[in-house]
């Protein structure tokens, strides 16, 4: 089986990455990262390229990950999907308390199966299911007052029970390239960067 790394990627003496990083940088990830089964999911900052070519970025949650990749969830009337459906190409960034830790993967986002969409909008909280009918331009331009009586008369309507709407969709971001950057009180910090090369994770450090 794979080590476990849990025990050895702390604040200190070696920092937030082991003194030899592992070739696998899933298993990283796994040290890093909460399970899929936590309910309070991480944030990531998801940066896309408009198709005019301007830069833009935005907090979403993990819903989940896997040896394939990263799994994110949105209204698919937005403007990062429009992005992602003119240039695939995205990055995330993962920014731990305190700044110890960054991870930043740069890939490839396709859309998410069936079959995951589902199971990820089950395991969301009711408010979220509510929000993913309701997180539209339209309610935005609505003032508090509005929106507040809206929300209160669609929880009642639904009895506080949301099925999965059409506009709702999801992603799976393939990564090529994972840079981990842990801090270290007693030295200068460094990168930890994988890249992915004809199917094989390699390895290199970088200045933190």
């Amino acid at each position: 089986g794979r080590p476990d790394l849990r025990g050895t990627v702390s604040a200190a003496p070696g920092g937030w990455l082991p003194v030899d990083a592992p070739a696998d940088p899933w298993e990283l990830l796994d040290a890093w990262l909460p399970a899929n089964d936590v309910p309070e999911r991480p944030q990531l900052t998801l940066s896309t390229v408009t198709p005019e070519g301007v830069a833009d970025a935005r907090t979403l949650l993990l819903t989940e990950y896997d040896r394939e990749g990263f799994y994110v969830h949105t209204d698919a009337r937005s403007r990062k999907v429009a992005d992602i459906a003119a240039n695939p190409g995205v990055a995330i960034t993962l920014l731990w308390p305190n700044f110890t830790r960054q991870l930043v993967v740069q890939g490839r986002a396709e859309i998410a199966a069936d079959a995951e969409l589902a199971q990820a909008y089950e395991r969301r909280s009711p408010y979220l299911k509510q929000l993913a009918w309701l997180n539209s331009i339209e309610f935005a331009q609505l003032p508090l007052e509005q929106r507040v009586a809206q929300w209160s008369a669609f929880q009642a309507e639904h009895d506080g029970q949301f099925e999965q709407p059409s506009t709702w969709i999801g992603y799976l971001i393939r990564p090529i390239r994972m840079t981990f950057w842990g801090s270290n009180p007693d030295t200068a910090s460094r990168r930890a960067e994988y890249t992915l090369v004809d199917g094989t994770w390699r390895i290199g450090y970088l200045a933190g």
